[in-house]
């Protein structure tokens, strides 16, 4: 099945189905936050519909958004000029985002850095320190592992309305969650159209190590060579304790054999 970009359906939907997440209370968490330093302009990274960006705005910040999706900037654009906000809109991805304007905070909330694949990471956290003022702040949220291995991972969550029906199936792909989205909206003439997109989170563990080591094995018994040695243990496989598969999942150690490191 052909599945559309994340939010490509979702973004029309997206604030009316998450009525329920207490964004009220959040934002002003968020606005207690920035209101500790003395700050004029801000960076919405991910901004999605707006919802946070117009709450920034209301608090009197001048605020700029950017997001990826061309469907929820098209949402918080209508929503903005709904509550005759001016607020600028950019299309973008922060991996890739340049921008001669300076922001004395930059913002990035709602799981906003789970959607960052974790080779771009770097780059968009390089990008978001080179949109900043100097002293400037960056605040963020991020997903935990534990949210994705155990409430998320290998779930269904619905949602069942009068006009829209949200239906996510989740799993995990390694150290990603995939999110395949399907809605039924109602249309005008009564039936319902159904749209499916996928939405991938990366999870980023509090501290990722590496190991690399030049040999084959990861551990291996050392006092169980002289039986080895002896013909007592006959598969030299039963000396070998962890491999990197196992090592991964029981430590989350990520482990690179048959690699050398000659220099850092």
């Amino acid at each position: 099945m052909e599945r559309e970009a994340a939010y490509t359906g979702l973004a029309d939907w997206f604030e009316y189905l998450n009525d329920d997440c207490g964004y009220e209370n959040w934002s002003q968490y968020l606005i207690a936050k920035l209101g500790a330093f003395p700050l004029r302009s801000g960076l919405d990274i991910g901004c999605g519909g707006g919802w946070f960006t117009r709450a920034f705005h209301r608090t009197g910040y001048a605020m700029t958004g950017l997001d990826i999706s061309p469907e929820m900037l098209n949402f918080a654009v209508r929503r903005s000029r709904r509550e005759g906000a001016n607020i600028q809109y950019l299309q973008g991805d922060i991996a890739r985002f340049k921008t001669s304007e300076k922001f004395d905070f930059a913002t990035a909330i709602n799981d906003c850095v789970n959607y960052i694949p974790k080779e771009k990471l770097k780059k968009a956290f390089g990008n978001v320190r080179s949109a900043l003022n100097k002293k400037g702040i960056f605040l963020f949220d991020i997903s935990s592992p534990r949210k994705f291995r155990e409430k998320i991972a290998n779930t269904v969550c619905a949602d069942d309305r009068e006009d829209v029906t949200y239906l996510s199936f989740n799993s995990l792909e390694g150290e990603k969650a995939v999110m395949d989205v399907t809605l039924f909206v109602r249309r005008r003439d009564g039936a319902f159209e159904r749209r499916d997109e996928r939405h991938i989170q990366y999870i980023y563990e509090e501290a990722e190590i590496v190991v690399f080591e030049r040999s084959g094995f990861v551990s291996y018994a050392n006092c169980g060579l002289p039986y080895y040695i002896g013909g007592v243990i006959t598969d030299k496989e039963e000396l070998t304790l962890q491999t990197p598969e196992s090592f991964w999942q029981r430590f989350r150690v990520a482990m690179r054999v048959r690699l050398e490191v000659t220099s850092i």
